[in-house]
Formats: structure tokens, C-alpha cells, sequence
């Protein structure tokens, strides 16, 4: 039994698809609605990962487990698991604990990942870089004025599709030559927020137009949704502080899953309503 936490979000979704056919159950806040959605032959349970106590049904049963952290008790949630013979994780974590391990984010990341290591389960982590699914905080601009605001516009990163991150997951969950891995995910090549809107514009057949607002523009509506520390933080991994490591396009979609990993048109194309 594999147990898939972040079962409604943009790569629990996916996984859940790409699992098809596997002893797959999906944890969710509200079992009811998500039941909806789910593909044919998922289990749907209930729980939260703020409270790992409440987490026995849910792991009854389950020999593999599929972490989105930061979400709850991420050391109670290890140790719940650990507890219900769960044998490996794969966890989503993330680029920046290689490329700018001094940030909050980052530390917080990099402390999931040593708390699994430690934990005596198996594991296999996952560090994407930057997902193609944050332009959707451009969607409201986009359907009102065709236009995005965004600072460090002509900064390409080798944006990642959700899609890609649960192919890898899919395989590591799935293979055991997987395990004691640990993965850097990237789109095929990097593409920057003009050149994203500009894609947009060719999916919607109309222009989307790409305005640059400084860093101080973009900072309070960032911080307002997102908190100050985490604003800054990707402010400064969106523009303000790259490095080569975070610039690297990483060719491991391809070497885990025998295909070439989805460039941002792609996604594009398959989330164009929300833009519409």
C-alpha cells in the first residue's frame, strides 16, 4: 500500500493518476470532496498532518509513503509512519537546500531531510527547482488585463512541471533502485517570466503583455500572502540572488523515467482555462 499525502495538490494529483492500477490511498483533509476527483481504485481517507496521532488509519497497512512537508508535523508525521511500519518515503523537499541552504525555507527543508535519513526507513528525496505551476499567480492579471507584473522578468530558471515531479516520484515509489537516492528536478531548459508570458499569449492566442516591477514593487503583496521571510526568499531565488547551481538543468526526469522532462509551453496548453 502506498499512501500519498498532498493528494488534491498539483503533484499529489498527478501521482495519484500515474499510479493507476497500484494499492494507492489518498490523504485528505476532507474525504468527501476529494472523493470526486479521484482516479477509479483510490482509497480516500481522512486525516491531518498537523496531528500524527490521528494518523494510524491512514498509515494501517501502508509500506510506502509520499511526503509534501511544511504542511503539518513533519517529524510526528516520520515518526507516525515509522511507527506504523512504513518502510520508505519519498520526499518532496527541494533545490534550494543545495543552491541557498541559508535560507529560512531551505533550513527548514534540509531538516525534513536529515529527520527522514535518521529515521531508519528507507528514502529517496526529490529537490526541485522553481514549479511552472506558480504563474498561476498571474491568472487573475492574465484573464483581466493580459498582462503580468513580475520582477527579475528576463531571468530564465529551468522551471519543473508538477507532471515531472510525480514521475520521478511515481518510479521511486514504485522501484526499489531508488532508494538512498536523492534527486535534482528541472525543466528541460530555462526560461524566463517574459518569455513564459509570451507562451501564455501563443496558448490564449492573444498577447500577454510582461511588465518588470523592482523587488520593493512585488515585496508587499508577496509578504501579505506568504509571510516576509518566505517572501524574501524567493525573491531572491527568482531573481535577486541565482547562482550556477540554481541555473542548472538537470537531464534526471529523463535518466528516471525514460522520458524527456515537460517544457513550460506544455504546461501552458494543459492549464490555459485558468487563464481564460
Amino acid at each position: 500500500m502506498i499512501l500519498v499525502t498532498g493528494a488534491t495538490g498539483n503533484i499529489g494529483r498527478e501521482l495519484l493518476r500515474q499510479l493507476d492500477g497500484a494499492d494507492v490511498r489518498a490523504l485528505t483533509r476532507d474525504a468527501t470532496r476529494a472523493a470526486a476527483g479521484m482516479p477509479a481504485g483510490v482509497e480516500v481517507t481522512e486525516g491531518d498532518l498537523g496531528r500524527p496521532d490521528a494518523l494510524k488509519s491512514a498509515l494501517r497497512g501502508a509500506r510506502s509513503l509520499f511526503l509534501i512537508p511544511g504542511v503539518g508535523d513533519d517529524t510526528g508525521t516520520l515518526d507516525a509512519a515509522r511507527d506504523a511500519g512504513v518502510e520508505h518515503v519519498v520526499l518532496v523537499s527541494s533545490i534550494t537546500v543545495m543552491t541557498h541552504p541559508h535560507l529560512g525555507p531551505a533550513r527548514a527543508n534540509l531538516a525534513v531531510e536529515r529527520r527522514l535519513r535518521e529515521s531508519g526507513m528507507e528514502w529517496t528525496v526529490l529537490r526541485p527547482t522553481q514549479f511552472a505551476s506558480n504563474t498561476l499567480w498571474w491568472a487573475r492579471s492574465v484573464r483581466d488585463e493580459s498582462v503580468v507584473r513580475v520582477p527579475y522578468a528576463d531571468v530564465g530558471l529551468p522551471t519543473v512541471h508538477p507532471a515531472d515531479i510525480a514521475s520521478v516520484a511515481r518510479a521511486a515509489l514504485t522501484g526499489p533502485e531508488h532508494r538512498g537516492r536523492t534527486y535534482p528536478l528541472t525543466g528541460p531548459k530555462r526560461i524566463s517570466p517574459r518569455r513564459q508570458a509570451g507562451e501564455l499569449g501563443r496558448v490564449l492566442g492573444r498577447e500577454v503583455a510582461c511588465v518588470g516591477i523592482t523587488r520593493e514593487e512585488a515585496y508587499p503583496p508577496m509578504a501579505a500572502m506568504m509571510g516576509s521571510e518566505v517572501a524574501d526568499s524567493v525573491l531572491d531565488l527568482m531573481g535577486g540572488d541565482v547562482n550556477d547551481a540554481l541555473l542548472a538543468v538537470h537531464d534526471t526526469v529523463a535518466r528516471v523515467t525514460g522520458s524527456p522532462a515537460r517544457p513550460y509551453r506544455r504546461w501552458a496548453e494543459e492549464n490555459a482555462d485558468a487563464f481564460r
